[in-house]
């Protein structure tokens, strides 16, 4: 009888510490590293290219989360989150996911640092994003 109760005790604290440790989604991340970007135009290049890059409008500065996957519904877990620094973990249904870091110079000028799987194939790309006009 006491090996019984023993084993439950076990078990119950188990299942406390299990639940402490279990991360949980946040679908829409309030981040105030993201809050605190200018809306508008904003090019997104590599420092060393030539080309003009790729512009996006930034209206929900999340997208700048998970610029391969797009307007894609995906789960976000926050990783770090501080005034001039954010790093989210994604996933975007079975098999595509990513980890973008993001790094503020100022509310117009950003570096962003993103990788993982897009299509069953890796992805892995360093960005400066700056503001660069109204859209």
């Amino acid at each position: 009888m006491k090996g019984i109760t023993l084993i439950k005790v076990i078990s119950a604290s188990t299942v406390a510490f299990l639940a402490f440790s279990v991360s949980v989604p946040a679908q829409a991340p309030e981040l105030e590293l993201l809050n605190g970007l200018q809306k508008g135009e904003w090019t997104l290049k590599t420092r060393s290219s030539a080309s003009d890059g790729q512009k996006v409008c930034l209206g929900d500065p999340g997208i700048l989360l998970q610029i391969k996957h797009g307007g894609a519904a995906c789960s976000r877990y926050i990783i770090q989150d501080t005034p001039n620094s954010v790093r989210v973990s994604y996933k975007c249904g079975s098999s595509d996911h990513g980890v973008t870091t993001i790094k503020r110079e100022s509310s117009g000028l950003v570096q962003i640092q993103s990788q993982g799987i897009q299509n069953n194939a890796p992805f892995s790309f360093n960005v400066e994003g700056r503001r660069t006009g109204s859209c």
